[in-house]
């Protein structure tokens, strides 16, 4: 995970799951991607023993850090967020040889590589709005012609960083699409807008393909387009609707085929826009509203699949 004192004790979710597995009598080792490494076929890291407490002044103890084996542990969680870049894909691989150890890792390492948390939405075509993926400005810029009004966003950023609202074909279109597409060399996302943002981007929290039956739509800003939290979105606890459900149950069969145990799904109106998988958020505020404990359904899975 990312360094503890950095986090916010009334939103992180892996706080939250801290809390839970301390709860459980778990002892608890934090340490971050550059800690990780293999030395004498075993996977090693550089790890800290650590307490949590439900403080927002005091809200966790380490003691000196230790080299773990990680082959001993019986849960490895990666909750590290994005960048989504190679030293987290060499993570992965590590932590793949982790979990063919009998170790359970959640999310699996492998799919952590396989499945993209903006591109995987295109398994699921029939519950995405009209999207393309291209480095050609030229057919960015036809798709935008096209529909008037899109969304352009990078396939590796996180809480709304470097997403754009085009509303016409311009020259400032022409700059964006450069600046995105790193003058025609990378590939982006380019979206048809769908309007129900302004009712929110609900995020649902997924647990070994079973959605928890309320979201926590991300309302913008008044003139933004953005619900994230992290770009000034206010979150609003909803009911899942029928078509949320439905949209549920079309990925789950890939979700829990691939050892995809905690899911973040992204709905806008009636579509899939993004499914996070490397460190979805958000459990802590649904506690709140609803008087949930998010992170204990999912140590209840967890121990199940301890037991497989």
């Amino acid at each position: 995970m990312d360094d503890i004192s950095n986090i916010s004790v009334k939103k992180d979710t892996t706080f939250a799951m801290l809390l839970s597995a301390q709860k459980r009598n778990y002892q608890i080792w934090t340490l971050d991607t550059q800690d990780i490494f293999f030395k004498e076929n075993k996977v090693l890291g550089f790890a800290k023993e650590t307490s949590v407490f439900d403080n927002e002044k005091y809200f966790f103890s380490k003691k000196e850090a230790q080299e773990i084996n990680l082959f001993n542990m019986d849960i490895v969680l990666m909750r590290k967020d994005p960048p989504f870049n190679m030293d987290y894909i060499y993570t992965t691989y590590l932590l793949e040889k982790v979990q063919q150890n009998g170790v359970l890792v959640a999310n699996n390492p492998k799919a952590l590589r396989d499945f993209n948390e903006k591109l995987s939405i295109l398994n699921f075509p029939n519950c995405i709005t009209n999207t393309i993926v291209s480095a050609n400005t030229k057919e960015i810029q036809n798709f935008i012609d096209l529909y008037q009004k899109t969304i352009l966003k990078p396939l590796d950023g996180m809480g709304g960083e470097d997403i754009f609202l085009i509303e016409n074909n311009n020259k400032i279109t022409n700059k964006t699409i450069d600046y995105l597409t790193k003058n025609g060399t990378q590939l982006i996302m380019a979206q048809k807008f769908i309007p129900e943002i302004a009712q929110g981007d609900k995020r649902i929290i997924i647990i070994n393909g079973t959605p928890i039956p309320y979201a926590l739509a991300r309302v913008p800003q008044k003139g933004s387009f953005k619900g994230n939290i992290a770009a000034g979105g206010k979150g609003v606890g909803v009911k899942l609707n029928k078509q949320d459900y439905y949209l549920c149950e079309q990925i789950a069969p890939m979700l829990k085929e691939n050892g995809l145990l905690f899911v973040g799904l992204d709905v806008i109106g009636d579509f899939i826009t993004e499914i996070n998988i490397t460190s979805p958020t958000c459990i802590r505020q649904l506690d709140e509203i609803y008087n949930l404990n998010i992170a204990d359904d999912f140590f209840d899975v967890l121990e199940q699949n301890l037991t497989l």
